[in-house]
């Protein structure tokens, strides 16, 4: 069981999510799971997020939720840091939360809840009574209706002393640096928008980032972290531009691409992934003919499978 403090350092690098993979009838594939988690683990990533929003957290059963932790852990082997993800219904979360850390994650990310918006009363209750089911270290996740002010992070951290880092997806960096200033080196800070927003989330303080396309290049999110931290920042703009910046763009023309993207970029270079699961869609012709290119203009499919 990592010490928060562990947690904490684990986290300030690169965090990969990796995709669940589904069978065509859309069931768990977890050997292919435990393939993908064990390739990304020999090519340098030390923390991983199992069942994240890349994961298709909301898309899975409880019993499945657990199958993907267990898989994710056990493929990992102490190689690199669990964190898993849950959210959604409290006392659900609590319930896969508590198995987690039977199973040996390292730490708990806590996704929104299922409700929507609703009071900082209410998040800090939410969050804190999952927190509260564990010992290990959680991360609040806020994006879209979870939204937190400076306020509400020091409440949540006074209410759950395993808070150790926050996660932010928001891409408001006006709120992010109050945050930040309001909080201090009491937690670590991740970017959590994705690998287009490395540079400019690192110039505003982030120390770690979460990465989609460490699913397939995890060399490239190594490196945009590296630039990134030695305060590159132009340096790592390029790199993302030259080597990510068509497959974000894919995103962008419909919501959920950025599951089907990713799942099509991995098939595409020989790893295991699968469909996505409704309501994501698959990717249009155009766009899957965007991602072959992309992978034949880096040789991924050489790479991944050296």
């Amino acid at each position: 069981m990592a010490t928060h403090e562990a947690l904490q350092a684990q986290l300030r690098g690169v965090t990969a999510f990796p995709i669940t993979p589904f069978l065509p009838n859309l069931d768990l594939d977890l050997p292919a799971l435990r393939h993908n988690v064990d390739w990304m683990v020999r090519h340098g990533i030390k923390s991983l997020v199992a069942a994240g929003g890349t994961g298709e957290l909301y898309s899975l059963d409880c019993d499945e939720i657990e199958a993907v932790h267990r898989t994710v852990v056990e493929a990992s082997a102490g190689r690199a840091g669990v964190i898993c993800g849950v959210g959604g219904k409290m006392r659900e979360a609590q319930r896969l939360a508590a198995a987690a850390e039977a199973s040996g994650a390292s730490g708990i990310l806590i996704l929104p809840p299922a409700y929507g918006p609703s009071s900082d009363d209410g998040l800090v209750a939410f969050y804190a009574g999952i927190a509260a089911s564990v010992s290990i270290g959680v991360l609040p996740y806020a994006r879209d209706w979870a939204v937190f002010s400076p306020d509400t992070v020091e409440r949540l951290l006074a209410a759950a002393p395993n808070v150790v880092a926050f996660k932010d997806g928001s891409a408001d960096l006006r709120l992010w640096a109050r945050i930040r200033s309001r909080l201090g080196d009491r937690l670590a800070w991740i970017a959590g928008v994705g690998d287009d927003m490395v540079h400019t989330y690192f110039a505003a303080g982030a120390e770690g980032f979460t990465s989609s396309v460490a699913n397939f290049m995890p060399w490239i999110s190594h490196e945009l972290f590296e630039t990134a931290h030695r305060g590159d920042f132009a340096a790592c703009r390029r790199l993302f531009e030259e080597k990510v910046a068509d497959f974000y763009a894919i995103r962008s023309r419909r919501r959920g691409f950025e599951v089907s993207s990713v799942k099509a970029a991995m098939e595409l270079c020989g790893l295991p992934a699968g469909p996505v699961r409704p309501p994501l869609t698959e990717l249009g012709h155009e766009e899957l003919e965007i991602v072959r290119a992309m992978v034949e203009r880096l040789g991924l499919g050489s790479r991944v499978n050296a």
